[in-house]
């Protein structure tokens, strides 16, 4: 019997062809050489480190509401795409997401850990919702107004607002390979250190931003440099790492070559001792680059489509096969009606609440 089969049916189902590859993977990388998420996360693992009696709180917190409270594992609405992406795009597919009070109601129906959008949407219904579910403020955005668009963080939310409306955690993005991303880095480790001075955990959108990265294939999604970006961004003091299912390798290689000139640094041994071409073993030297996992990894659910469901399951099971955290979902939940959006939700919890997929 295989492992594909002792698994729940309806997860093998989505996963498809690729079930059993997926469900009986061996890592490159020991597991025995991570930290894994478990029910005393906050204790094992934060305890230990200079994070303040509020900070362990505000994590503890996150860590215990939901369907996967008090399992090591997150499950998190992310709705900063009306500034990201504009709110026509994120809304016109189901516009009652116009409404931020929707919002809100889609993460507690949907059983999350946490939802994570701007201080707007957070403020105004903040009263109502605050002791109801963990509030993460996105404090920088990517705003696509100006002529002509740019890829920019900026800052659009201060750490004392966040904490005015009662969150336990902020967030920030920062374009690693971008021109700006030194006065991202600057910027996100002041606000970060800040927060954690306010008693909030951080959370930090680990993304690469350049042409550059553009090649044959999308080197923005490779491992190597994707996580190279997890470990700066641990080295700021990010409690959580949020960073997009890596597809590809090489991109120090690939970005040399395209540029004539030399590229970072890197070592031979990341691509022979380290990984493999396998997700499973991309996503795990992604978990390596959080401090052998001690700041948790969550993997991003992508853009919505026609098959939201298979997609987003085979990131759940691949992000905690790796030794991941959980899985932070937003176009491929609140794009779809709300009751789908819940179900979608359940889905995903489910791959992190069934102890047949165990950890690679």
């Amino acid at each position: 019997m295989t492992a594909t089969l002792s698994v729940p049916s309806a997860i093998a189902s989505w996963l498809g062809d690729e079930a059993e590859d997926l469900l009986t993977h061996q890592a490159k990388i020991s597991k025995d050489l991570l930290h894994l998420p478990g029910p005393d996360w906050v204790d094992r693992i934060f305890a230990l480190t200079d994070r303040s009696p509020q900070v362990l709180r505000s994590l503890q917190q996150l860590y215990s509401s939901g369907r996967l409270a008090n399992t090591g594992y997150l499950s998190i609405l992310p709705v900063d795409q009306g500034i990201e992406h504009s709110a026509a795009a994120s809304f016109a597919p189901n516009p009652i997401y116009f409404d931020s009070e929707n919002i809100i109601r889609l993460a507690i129906s949907a059983g999350c850990n946490a939802v994570a959008t701007t201080l707007g949407v957070l403020g105004s219904v903040s009263r109502k919702y605050a002791h109801k579910i963990p509030f993460i403020v996105k404090l920088n955005h990517n705003e696509l107004l100006t002529y002509p668009n740019q890829s920019d963080q900026i800052m659009f939310a201060s750490v004392e607002q966040a904490w005015n409306l009662g969150a336990v955690a902020v967030g920030a993005t920062i374009y690693f390979g971008s021109p700006e991303s030194t006065r991202q880095i600057q910027e996100v480790s002041q606000a970060f250190a800040q927060a954690h001075e306010y008693g909030m955990a951080t959370i930090l959108w680990c993304y690469l931003r350049n042409d550059i990265f553009k090649q044959d294939k999308d080197y923005h999604l490779a491992a190597d440099l994707t996580g190279q970006a997890n470990h700066l961004g641990v080295t700021i003091q990010a409690d959580i790492i949020k960073q997009k299912l890596p597809e590809c390798n090489n991109g120090y290689a690939a970005v040399a070559k395209a540029s004539g000139h030399s590229y970072g640094k890197t070592d031979s041994r990341v691509y022979s001792d380290l990984t493999t071409d396998h997700p499973i073993d991309l996503t795990r030297y992604q978990v390596l680059n959080c401090y052998a996992g001690r700041m948790g990894l969550i993997n991003s659910g992508g853009a919505s489509g026609k098959s939201d469901f298979a997609e987003a399951i085979r990131t759940a099971v691949i992000n905690k096969r790796a030794g991941g955290c959980g899985l932070i979902s937003g176009r491929k939940t609140f794009q779809r009606p709300f009751e789908e959006g819940v179900k979608l939700f359940h889905a995903i919890q489910d791959v992190y609440l069934s102890p047949e997929i165990a950890i690679a």
